[in-house]
């Protein structure tokens, strides 16, 4: 029996674009537009990251979730030996601005927006992103009714905060009729899967399924999503 959905939610960073190389150059170019102004600066290794945003979540517990305000933390922790008090705040702002800029320079995969345009046409579709890129500074921003950060959720997938708030977008929607996609295995597939909402996994990598859950449908090619979204869910 064919199920009936009404909603469709994506996730973001590497489901509709790759993410590493995007993230990589805005975090280099805004590492030197930093340095340009307050000299050279040891930023040091993951592991020094790791240790500084635990150090910044205790003082600070919605850091955790907000991660636009967490690098602006760890740009200001950084340079607060370089200048004084108030050129720390105004650099470490103007420095996530620069950032925030680059982190939407983004190359869509292939299929991507002719995708998203047929199926705006069917469905009511909306983001759902623990990042914070903004679907409405890109030009398929057109085609989402709604988006929702870990900031509006107060909160993280595979958390129900997100998924609760898209389903409140359509007067007495079920899960069962919303479908979410993503390429997180814990974060998409296993958040929206427990809550009954349909899941398909966008797996262009061929990473195996390690969950103790079974193993959802899933595509590699965004050419083929609408047939395969029409096939699974649109009653002939």
């Amino acid at each position: 029996m064919i199920k009936k959905i009404k909603m469709i939610t994506f996730d973001l960073d590497d489901t509709l674009w790759d993410n590493k190389p995007t993230i990589t150059n805005a975090e280099v170019e805004t590492r030197k537009w930093i340095e340009d102004r307050v000299g050279k600066i040891n930023w040091g290794d993951l592991n020094d990251f790791l240790i500084l945003r635990e150090d910044l979540i205790k003082k600070d517990p919605s850091i955790a979730w907000d991660i636009s305000k967490l690098r602006v933390e760890i740009f200001k922790e950084k340079i607060k030996e370089f200048v004084s008090k108030q050129e720390c705040e105004s650099i470490a702002k103007n420095a996530f601005d620069f950032f925030l800029k680059k982190r939407h320079e983004i190359r869509l995969f292939l299929g991507v927006e002719d995708a998203l345009s047929k199926l705006s046409k069917n469905y009511y579709l909306g983001v759902l992103t623990n990042g914070n890129a903004d679907i409405k500074k890109l030009d398929i921003g057109k085609y989402f009714q709604f988006s929702i950060s870990s900031l509006e959720a107060q909160d993280s997938k595979p958390n129900r905060s997100h998924f609760d708030m898209a389903k409140s977008h359509i007067p007495n929607l079920k899960f069962n009729e919303m479908l979410h996609i993503g390429d997180h295995q814990v974060n998409d597939i296993y958040g929206a899967d427990t809550l009954g909402i349909n899941v398909l996994w966008f797996n262009n990598n061929k990473a195996l399924w390690q969950q103790n859950f079974n193993k959802p449908d899933e595509f590699a090619n965004w050419e083929d999503l609408t047939e395969i979204i029409g096939n699974k869910y649109e009653p002939r």
